[in-house]
C-alpha cells in the first residue's frame, strides 16, 4: 500500500502564494507519476498538474505560469508551489500516485483564496 500526506493548505488573500506538500510511504515501485488535482464545490475533480518519474511536467491551462509542481525523489515528496492565487483556485486539493498496479489518492488540504 502507499500513503499520501498532503500539508500546506490554508486561508490566502487573492495574489497571494502557497505551497503544497505531499508525503509519500510505502513502495514506490512501478510509479508512473505523482500529481495534484483539485475539486471545487459543486464541480467535478480536475487535473492541476502532473510530474512523471521522467521529470517532465504538464499543467491545465488555468493554472500555466502560475504554479509549479516539483520533486523530492529522497523525500518522495511532491510539492505544488501557487502563486497569483485566484478565488476561483479555492478548492480542496488532493494528491495523487499512479503506478502501473493503479492509483493511490491523499485525503485531500482545503485552499481557500478570499479576502
Amino acid at each position: 500500500q502507499v500513503q499520501l500526506v498532503e500539508s500546506g493548505g490554508g486561508l490566502v488573500q487573492p495574489g497571494g502564494s502557497l505551497r503544497l506538500s505531499c508525503a509519500a510511504s510505502g513502495s514506490m515501485f512501478s510509479l508512473k507519476a505523482m500529481g495534484w488535482y483539485r475539486q471545487a464545490p459543486g464541480k467535478e475533480r480536475e487535473l492541476v498538474a502532473v510530474i512523471t518519474v521522467g521529470g517532465s511536467t504538464s499543467y491545465a491551462d488555468s493554472v500555466k505560469g502560475r504554479f509549479t509542481i516539483s520533486r523530492d525523489n529522497a523525500k518522495n515528496t511532491v510539492y505544488l508551489q501557487m502563486n497569483s492565487l485566484k478565488p476561483e483556485d479555492t478548492a480542496v486539493y488532493y494528491c495523487n500516485a499512479d503506478f502501473r498496479r493503479g492509483a493511490f489518492w491523499g485525503q485531500g488540504t482545503q485552499v481557500t483564496v478570499s479576502s
